[in-house]
């Protein structure tokens, strides 16, 4: 198609129709992907809550069930933002040639990639929420700061949605994905402080947690219900720099994989 008929960068009308396209085409899946990405959270945070909460009161000054169910809350964005742009993503391209289609309307890479990761974010925005739904009724005290939460799991999902579809970028086949979840999102799941603080990591683990990206979900969304301070203004910044540069670079990754 000539360059004239190509939008110009992030079009309006184009990331509008690549957006209503995904929200039409949810209403035949999203009770699965509603069941998935918000029972397995739930499911660390009883067993945690009320297993290890058995042997540990208390976690920094909170009841180990406020703890948990606080941190869980990242872990619900992290299921329901990453996997699915990974696996969703590489199945739209590979499989079903969604992408192939929607670049024969005036449409462009990058309002694809920025409709995908915007309305994944929105569903992690929503999914993130339930642990924490289910923490009040097993004793988390209501705040008003938990009404920031779906923001904050909106801004940690898109980093995360882009993350993911950087990766289905990258991957040349969808057996490739076990990789990353073993290498990459797992030991960060682990030392995001979700279940355990990190100050009792050994300091390369303590590292390690500073510049991973659900470290910072988790301390924003517990200080965003128990009390915000100076150093949430660093979490969010780490937060919205990280989104930026996975969705400028899972661009960059996916019109090489469509276009060239």
């Amino acid at each position: 198609m000539a360059s004239r008929d190509r939008p110009g960068r992030l079009d309006r009308p184009a990331l509008t129709g690549v957006l209503v396209r995904e929200v039409v085409n949810f209403k035949s899946y999203w009770r699965a992907s509603t069941f998935s990405s918000t029972v397995e959270p739930t499911i660390y945070l009883l067993a945690f809550g009320f297993g290890f909460g058995t042997l540990v009161s208390k976690v920094n000054g909170l009841d180990y069930v406020q703890f948990v169910g606080t941190g869980t809350v990242a872990t619900a964005v992290l299921f329901s933002s990453v996997f699915p742009a990974m696996f969703g993503t590489f199945v739209k391209r590979e499989f079903q040639g969604t992408y192939g289609a929607i670049l024969a309307a005036p449409v462009d890479t990058e309002e694809i990639v920025t409709g995908e990761a915007l309305w994944i974010a929105a569903r992690a925005g929503v999914f993130g929420c339930a642990p924490m739904l289910v923490a009040i009724v097993f004793g988390l005290d209501p705040a008003w700061g938990m009404l920031l939460v779906p923001f904050i799991a909106f801004i940690a999902g898109f980093g995360w949605a882009s993350f993911g579809i950087l990766i289905s970028a990258v991957m040349k086949s969808i057996d490739n994905f076990s990789y990353v979840t073993s290498t990459v999102i797992t030991p960060l799941f682990l030392v995001a402080g979700t279940f355990f603080p990190i100050s009792g990591l050994p300091e390369w683990a303590r590292i390690l947690a500073n510049v991973n990206p659900l470290y910072h979900c988790v301390q924003l969304v517990r200080d965003a219900i128990f009390g915000l301070d100076w150093i949430d203004l660093y979490h969010l910044a780490f937060m919205v720099a990280f989104g930026l540069i996975a969705w400028r670079i899972a661009i960059w990754r996916m019109e090489k994989r469509l276009i060239n």
